[in-house]
């Protein structure tokens, strides 16, 4: 490893033509980003590729569009404008597959642009907060340049990167990226109370991201020996795990300890996540398999949606033909928690947008990407109740759908079913 003096120096490597991997969510190094950035005038033609990063995504603004181009698998916010001006691209793919492309070649990685912890006494560095697909582009790329961080949390799991793996480093401290917990909504803490009758003691639970999840987590201080195998988690576990709630104990893989792909909260939560060893940090590949999930009995998995019809498909990725995020882990979790004995794939949405239009429809909108299909669902929450639609007709879905969408929908949705189906 060569540690240099600036990042500008440690991004002198990156060539034009290169396609380099950008650490995900709150590891995402930005200062490395920026001096890949101010060598706009002398790259062209970089791919780049990455989920969802914290911080500004310079490389994606249309005046760089020589020097760079985003492929991006799932969209943050700082993104979104450019992938629906045109400007760069979405790979949509399920969370579990992103590290097979890497390690296949079908996504090629010659640069990997990570932010790590100093190394240890042995010369090992932990990628903390963020495993996920990162692994894979570390271990297929030519060239890994590191930001090392000291405020960056040592993890346990597969994190750990030997500094001769890396081959430039600069050395810059700066806070995480925090998300901090917000108070929940009326209508997300219905449809958490809703959810929390839905598990059992002993279940493992995989929570999505969002405000619903972590809902729901508020609802289960009652429970008993609860455990944690999800893609990602939030400040909401702390709280239960303090109480003794989630104790891990009764999970078949990974006994005694949670298993996570990344993190994002607040310093609390990085503060808790630090060498901690009942916290698993692991390639998003072995996380988010269906085969390793099913075998957990009471597989709970809560994710969220942007739409769902009253056939039960599920759009998540989507607002019509506007792509607001990706495909994430939604399938992997939705599927091995089907298979799992006693598990229950559920799907959390409130009923109504922002605007008071009905997120439980008759059609959906054009161009609204289905992430999880009719067959798929099992479970469909808002803050009016629990469809259950597993083994059920067209009808008998459309039935239940209806009757947890908002009542001033509901009239309307009754016609159009009618017209539909014909008997209704």
């Amino acid at each position: 490893m060569k540690i240099v003096n600036t990042a500008s120096e440690a991004v002198q490597a990156i060539k034009s033509g290169d396609h380099v991997f950008i650490h995900t969510a709150g590891a995402t190094p930005t200062a490395l980003v920026e001096a890949m950035t101010e060598r706009h005038d002398e790259l062209r033609s970089v791919e780049i590729f990455h989920l969802h990063t914290e911080g500004t995504a310079p490389y994606a603004q249309e005046k760089y569009q020589s020097s760079f181009h985003l492929n991006s698998f799932f969209l943050g916010a700082n993104v979104r404008q450019a992938i629906s001006e045109g400007v760069a691209d979405y790979i949509p793919c399920f969370l579990s597959e992103i590290p097979i492309m890497i390690r296949s070649g079908i996504v090629p990685i010659t640069v990997a642009l990570i932010q790590v912890s100093p190394p240890d006494l042995h010369g090992y560095c932990s990628l903390g907060i963020s495993v996920d697909a990162t692994k894979s582009a570390v271990d297929m790329a030519e060239v890994v340049i590191a930001q090392i961080n000291p405020s960056m949390p040592r993890t346990h799991g597969d994190g750990l990167i030997h500094v001769s793996r890396i081959n430039y480093a600069v050395e810059i401290e700066a806070p995480i990226p925090e998300i901090p917990p917000h108070p929940h909504t009326e209508v997300e803490e219905k449809i958490g109370a809703f959810i929390a009758h839905m598990i059992p003691d002993r279940a493992t639970l995989q929570m999505g991201i969002g405000a619903i999840p972590d809902a729901v987590l508020g609802f289960l201080g009652n429970h008993r020996d609860l455990g944690i195998h999800t893609e990602m988690f939030s400040d909401g576990v702390i709280p239960l795990v303090e109480k003794d709630v989630i104790t891990n104990k009764f999970k078949t893989k990974h006994k005694d300890v949670m298993v996570s792909g990344f993190l994002l909260g607040s310093k609390k939560l990085y503060d808790f996540v630090h060498d901690n060893p009942i916290v698993r940090m692991l390639d998003i590949q072995y996380v988010n398999d269906a085969a390793v999930i099913r075998r957990m009995p009471n597989m709970i998995s809560i994710n969220s949606a942007i739409e769902v019809d009253i056939t039960g498909q599920v759009v998540s990725d989507s607002i019509g033909t506007r792509i607001y995020s990706g495909v994430g882990g939604q399938m992997d979790f939705i599927r091995g928690a089907s298979l799992s004995p006693g598990g229950k794939p559920i799907i959390a949405l409130p009923s109504t947008t922002s605007r008071g239009d009905s997120k439980i429809t008759s059609f959906l909108r054009p161009g609204g990407g289905v992430v999880t299909t009719r067959a798929h669902v099992h479970y469909v929450v808002t803050e009016y109740g629990v469809a259950e639609l597993y083994g059920k007709n067209l009808r008998q879905r459309a039935k239940a759908l209806i009757n947890i969408a908002h009542p001033d929908h509901r009239e309307e949705l009754e016609r159009q079913a009618f017209e539909r189906f014909k008997q209704f």
